[in-house]
């Protein structure tokens, strides 16, 4: 079964970091990719970025130069390093299977519960 399990969400001040991690289980990055999304509370899900072991990363605009994606293949794991971050960037973020790189939602399968991440002014 595929299967995604999110991490490493809290609350930071506004400046500081966060990493979360994105454990996938079923399957290995050579068979699907995997994107995060974010969703605010009265907003709709937004696509962050994504991770292709083939393609390499994207990101949205919103949070270019700021987070960053990576990966640790032993682990089956794909973290999303969140620098510089903004009460903005407040949301339950959220990993998923795919089976490209996409910021849409419509390519993604396989959805994790979600971490809650919020960042203070």
């Amino acid at each position: 079964e595929v299967q995604v399990v999110e991490s490493g969400g809290g609350l930071v001040q506004a400046g500081g970091s966060l990493r979360l991690s994105c454990v996938a289980s079923g399957f290995t990055f050579h068979d699907y990719v995997i994107g995060w999304f974010r969703q605010a509370p009265g907003k709709e899900r937004e696509g962050v970025g994504c991770f292709s072991i083939t393609d390499g990363t994207m990101y949205s605009d919103s949070v270019k130069g700021r987070f960053s994606i990576s990966s640790d293949n032993a682990k089956n794991t794909v973290y999303l390093q969140m620098d510089s971050l903004q009460p903005e960037d407040t949301a339950v973020y959220r990993c998923a299977a795919g089976i490209f790189c996409s910021l849409g939602t419509g390519a993604y399968g396989s959805w994790g519960q979600g971490t809650q991440v919020t960042v203070s002014s």
